[in-house]
C-alpha cells in the first residue's frame, strides 16, 4: 500500500495543481521500494500498485463521463475507472522491474528513467494508444514559469520532457552532489527556456481567430427537441463576435458543435452563412459537425465554409477515442458512449481554405499525442483543436487536455487555438504563452490575432525519434555498465 500511496501522491503534479515538489518525495520513494524487493517481479509488483494509485487519481474524471449515461452504465462507475488505471499501471510496472535488474545507485536511475521514456512512447501506440498525463506535461504550469520550462518540448517533445523530470526527482536517493548537480540542470534549464522565449516568430498572418464557446450540456446536446435552440446560441454569438470585429476574420465552433448535417442542409449552411456576413461578405467558418458518406458511414468531422455553399473543405478525425467512438474488435463488448460507430479519416491533414493560412486540425483526443498532429510533407501555419470537453464536467480532465494543446505548439513551434464546446476555448503562441481564454461554463466568444509561426522545430523534424533515442541511451548504459561490473 506504501507503493499506492506514492502514487497518489504522484499525481498531485499533474495539471492543474502543478505540486512539481511531491516528485521529489514520490521517484525515491519508489525507488527505495524498488531497491528493497528480492527480485525483479517484486519490482513489477510495486511498480504496478504505484502506477495504480497515480492513474486512478490522475484519470478520476472518466467518471464524469458516465454519469451523464447513468441509467444505462451506472455499473461502470465503480469499475472504469480502476480498470483503466489498471492497464496505465502495466506501463510504470515494466520499468521499475528494468530498474531492479539494474544495479543500484545512478544505474538503477538510468534504467528507470530510460525503461519509463520508452514505455511512454509505447502507451502512445498499443490499443489505439492512450498517452494521457505525461509527467512532461506538469511543467505546463500557467503563466511565465510554464511558457519558461516548457522549451525544451521543441527538442525533444513531452516524453523527453518526462524522461528529464523523472531524472531529476529520483537525484535524493544519489546523494548531496546529485542534488547539486539536479539543482544545477534545474537552473540551465530555466536558462534555456528564457533564452529561447527571447527569440522571435514569423510575421503574423493578419488574422483574427473568433472562438465560439456554446457551453452546451451534455446531456441536452443530442435532444432533438432542443437542436434548433442549441444552433440557434451558436448563431447569436457568431453575429456579435463578427460585428465587434475589425479585422479579417474565421470563425470557429467547436467539436459537433452543429445539430444538423451540414454538408446537406442548405438552410443550416445559409444561417451560418447570414451570421459571419460582414460588408456584403460571409467570413469563413470552420464548423464542428457530424457527416456522412456515400456509404452511410459517419465521421466527426471539421467543415469549411465561405458563404452558403456546400463545404470548400473538409478535415475527418482518424485517431478515434474507443468505445467513445468506435468499437474495438478486440473488446467485443457493448460499451459506447454517446453517439458511436464512426468512420475513420486518412490521418494528419492541412487544411486549406480562401482566405486562411494553412491549418492542421485535431479533433479532441487527437491532440494528445506528440509528433502526430501534422502532416509534415506540408507543413501548415497553425494548429487548431475542436473538443468538446462537456463529457467530463468541471473536472481536472478538461484542464489536463489544455495542457496537452498547449504542449503540441511547442513541440511543433506553431501557434494553436483551442474552441470548445465548454472549457476551455483559447489561444497560446507558437512558444506555449497563452493569447487568451473562456474558462469553463461559460458560453460566449474569444477573438485572438493569430500570431506567426517559427522555423520548423528539431522536434517536428525528427519527432519521437528524438525521445527514443534518448531512452536508449539511458538503457544501454545503465545496462552495459551492469555487465561490465559482472564481467
Amino acid at each position: 500500500m506504501r507503493a499506492f500511496g506514492l502514487g497518489l501522491l504522484s499525481a498531485l503534479a499533474l495539471p492543474p495543481l502543478h505540486l512539481v515538489p511531491v516528485l521529489w518525495l514520490a521517484v525515491p520513494g519508489l525507488l527505495r521500494l524498488v531497491g528493497a524487493q528480492a527480485g525483479v517481479w517484486g519490482a513489477v509488483r510495486v511498480g504496478f500498485w504505484f502506477g495504480l494509485g497515480h492513474h486512478v487519481a490522475g484519470l478520476y474524471w472518466i467518471t464524469e463521463a458516465i454519469l451523464i449515461e447513468a441509467a444505462r452504465y451506472w455499473w461502470l462507475v465503480p469499475l472504469a475507472v480502476p480498470a483503466l488505471a489498471a492497464v496505465m499501471a502495466v506501463f510504470i510496472a515494466v520499468p521499475c522491474g528494468v530498474a531492479r535488474w539494474c544495479q543500484a545507485g545512478w544505474q538503477r536511475v538510468a534504467g528507470l528513467v530510460g525503461a519509463w521514456g520508452l514505455a511512454e512512447l509505447a502507451r502512445q501506440f498499443v490499443a489505439t494508444g492512450f498517452p494521457w498525463n505525461p509527467w512532461g506535461s506538469v511543467w505546463a504550469v500557467p503563466g511565465l514559469a510554464g511558457d519558461v520550462m516548457l522549451q525544451p518540448a521543441a527538442w525533444i517533445g513531452v516524453h523527453g520532457l518526462t524522461m528529464a523530470t523523472l531524472a531529476l526527482a529520483a537525484t535524493p536517493l544519489l546523494g548531496r552532489r546529485a542534488v547539486a548537480a539536479g539543482l544545477a540542470v534545474l537552473v540551465a534549464w530555466a536558462g534555456f527556456g528564457a533564452w529561447r522565449l527571447g527569440g522571435a516568430a514569423g510575421p503574423a498572418p493578419g488574422l483574427t481567430v473568433v472562438l465560439v464557446q456554446g457551453n452546451v450540456d451534455q446531456g441536452q446536446k443530442w435532444d432533438r427537441a432542443r437542436r434548433e435552440a442549441i444552433f440557434d446560441r451558436y448563431l447569436s454569438l457568431t453575429r456579435a463576435a463578427v460585428d465587434r470585429a475589425n479585422s479579417p476574420m474565421v470563425v470557429v465552433w467547436p467539436e459537433t458543435a452543429s445539430p444538423y448535417l451540414l454538408d446537406q442542409d442548405a438552410t443550416a449552411r445559409s444561417m451560418i452563412a447570414a451570421a459571419t456576413l460582414r460588408d456584403g461578405a460571409a467570413m469563413p467558418a470552420l464548423v464542428g459537425a457530424v457527416r456522412f458518406d456515400a456509404a452511410r458511414r459517419p465521421y466527426n468531422s471539421l467543415m469549411a465554409f465561405v458563404g452558403a455553399g456546400p463545404p470548400v473543405a473538409v478535415y475527418d478525425k482518424w485517431h478515434l477515442v474507443p468505445f467513445g467512438e468506435y468499437q474495438p474488435s478486440w473488446l467485443p463488448l457493448p460499451l459506447e458512449f454517446g453517439p458511436s460507430g464512426f468512420a475513420a479519416g486518412p490521418g494528419p491533414r492541412t487544411m486549406r481554405v480562401p482566405g486562411v493560412p494553412p491549418v492542421s486540425v485535431l479533433i479532441c483526443y487527437e491532440a494528445i499525442f506528440p509528433g502526430a498532429v501534422v502532416d509534415a510533407a506540408d507543413r501548415p501555419a497553425w494548429l487548431l483543436t475542436v473538443t468538446n470537453d462537456a463529457w467530463f464536467g468541471d473536472s481536472t480532465g478538461p484542464r489536463q487536455h489544455l495542457a496537452a494543446a498547449r504542449l503540441r505548439a511547442v513541440e511543433e513551434g506553431l501557434p494553436i487555438m483551442r474552441a470548445a464546446n465548454t472549457g476551455i476555448s483559447g489561444g497560446y503562441d507558437a512558444f506555449g504563452r497563452e493569447l487568451g481564454r473562456i474558462g469553463m461554463n461559460a458560453a460566449g466568444t474569444l477573438a485572438l490575432a493569430l500570431p506567426g509561426a517559427l522555423a520548423p522545430t528539431m522536434f517536428s523534424h525528427l519527432g519521437l525519434w528524438a525521445p527514443a533515442a534518448m531512452a536508449l541511451l539511458l538503457l544501454v548504459g545503465a545496462g552495459w555498465r551492469r555487465r561490465f561490473t559482472m564481467s
